[in-house]
């Protein structure tokens, strides 16, 4: 199979089931997103050698391989048979967060990304993910499955957030509060 097709030169693609659109199509933008931050999550994957967290982080883009297949199925009816994402997989994330929460301090402040480039990959990773969740939220209508990946983005921001905290206890990196001005 070659790389390239030259299908989308003319600046559009198909999605899901063969229809084609322009390459700005709002579906298109969410996948894009979903791949951007898939990418953000590889790069914090490459910082860690905790075999737990790598194997949760390659699920995780696992995940967002399948909320990407998601977003590209616009069809309602006839619907290809395609993975989905289910409540456990929210469930096990809340379940992270919560483990890693027990070993940090209290948040009472904002947190300001940076300390180390592992927190900020983190951090990047996390508003990628806020931007595809903002962005895969129009097509949640009429969508369970899509509905569930939303969830499931907004639980991942969380755990991203998290896990940079985490990271800076295990690096011993002090945490940048925002203070505000009185």
């Amino acid at each position: 199979m070659k790389i390239y097709t030259k299908a989308g030169d003319s600046g559009t693609t198909s999605l899901l089931g063969g229809n084609m659109v322009p390459k700005d199509h709002p579906r298109l933008e969410a996948c894009g997103t979903m791949d951007e931050l898939n990418a953000w999550i590889g790069l914090v994957r490459d910082q860690v050698s905790d075999p737990e967290i790598r194997e949760t982080l390659m699920d995780i883009q696992g995940l967002i391989m399948v909320g990407s297949t998601l977003l590209a199925n616009e069809r309602k009816e006839d619907e290809p048979k395609i993975p989905e994402i289910k409540e456990a997989d929210v469930a096990g994330l809340e379940k992270k967060i919560d483990e890693m929460d027990q070993i940090l301090e209290p948040l009472k402040n904002f947190i300001l990304p940076g300390g180390h480039t592992t927190l900020s990959f983190c951090h990047l990773a996390r508003t990628t993910c806020r931007r595809a969740e903002r962005l895969t939220i129009k097509f949640m209508e009429g969508s369970e499955k899509v509905a569930m990946l939303v969830k499931y983005l907004n639980r991942l921001s969380d755990f991203l957030f998290t896990l940079a905290r985490k990271f800076a206890k295990d690096l011993n990196i002090q945490e940048f509060t925002w203070q505000q001005e009185k």
